[in-house]
Order: structure tokens, then sequence, then C-alpha cells
């Protein structure tokens, strides 16, 4: 079993933000595989369902982004799903717009929901997909531009990562994340 989780905020104003791109996905994925999230729970909202022979939970925590890790060691903890088979999708301004980047383990690089859940786990080794959302060239803004409706526009380029990240996901369940990191990074 796999906990795949996307990082985000709850609230509708934070729709449409780089800082939703984890929710992003899951929508996509949700739609794509016919995975309804729609239980509530583990300070989440969460489905579960079947992706490459794989059963999978897809978690959206609703404990605001900086205590994900929160909900996030509810789910595994009940489920029993390790660290290695909880798969992490999240926003990355360090990241070119619509690029994505697959790891297998690593730091949170500045991001307080990849801090939160790490504290939680009590582990940095556990998979994860970043999403390109764009460099922010006024870093005294840094929040304001995570949390920021973006515009159409940018949204179409946001979606291409979001889109490729899509598709990682289950390269990375049939193939494993060797594989996918050969392939999409």
């Amino acid at each position: 079993m796999y906990l795949i989780v996307g990082l985000g905020n709850p609230e509708p104003e934070y729709c449409f933000t780089r800082h939703n791109m984890g929710f992003d996905v899951l929508n996509t994925i949700s739609e794509k595989y016919n995975i309804e999230i729609n239980k509530s729970g583990f300070k989440a909202i969460y489905g579960t369902g079947t992706i490459e022979n794989e059963k999978v939970i897809l978690c959206k925590p609703q404990t605001y982004m900086n205590l994900s890790g929160d909900s996030i060691i509810e789910i595994a903890n009940f489920y029993k799903i390790p660290a290695n088979n909880i798969i992490i999708i999240y926003d990355d301004i360090d990241l070119e717009t619509g690029i994505i980047k697959i790891r297998k383990k690593g730091g949170p690089g500045g991001h307080n929901g990849m801090k939160s859940v790490i504290q939680s786990l009590q582990t940095e080794e556990f998979p994860r997909i970043r999403i390109g959302t764009g460099f922010c060239e006024d870093k005294s803004n840094l929040i304001e531009y995570v949390i920021s409706k973006v515009s159409n526009e940018d949204y179409i380029n946001l979606l291409k990562g979001i889109n490729l990240a899509t598709d990682a996901l289950p390269e990375i369940l049939r193939d494993g994340i060797d594989e996918a990191m050969n392939k999409f990074n």
C-alpha cells in the first residue's frame, strides 16, 4: 500500500496558487484513476483505490501547509505504511515553472510543509515529486508569491508540471523510483 500525499492549503482562497500544486496533482490523479477523495479523517480528506495494481490512498491534509506532517503521520501509523511507501507531492520555487524533480530522499529545502513532514515521520528518506512553480525575484515577498492567485497564463505553464507529476506517479509505482527519476528528471 502507498500513501500519496499532495501538500496544499484547504481553504478555497488557496485554489490556483503555487502553494497548492500538490492538491492540484492529486485532483488530476483522482480524476484519471477514478479515485474519489471524499473521506474525512486523520486531519485530511482522502480516498482509496488502485493505480498500477498497487493499493493507494490519495491524501490532502487539511491542517494547512505548515502542519501537514500531523495528518500524514496519523494516516501512516493507522495503515502501517512505511516511509518509503509515502510519496509527497509539493511545490518548489527553486525549480523552473512546469519542471518536476523526483527524489528518493532529502531535506525540506526551505519548504515549511516538508519541514513538518520530515519532523513527523522522523526521517528524510521518503520519495517526493517536486513541481516547479518558478523563481521568486523578491524573497521578502515570498509568502505572497506562493499563496496569491496566479493568472490563467501562468496556470497554463503550471499545468505542465501538474501533468508531468501525474504521469510520473504510475511510473514510480510500476517501475520504481530510480526508473522514474531517469525518465522524468
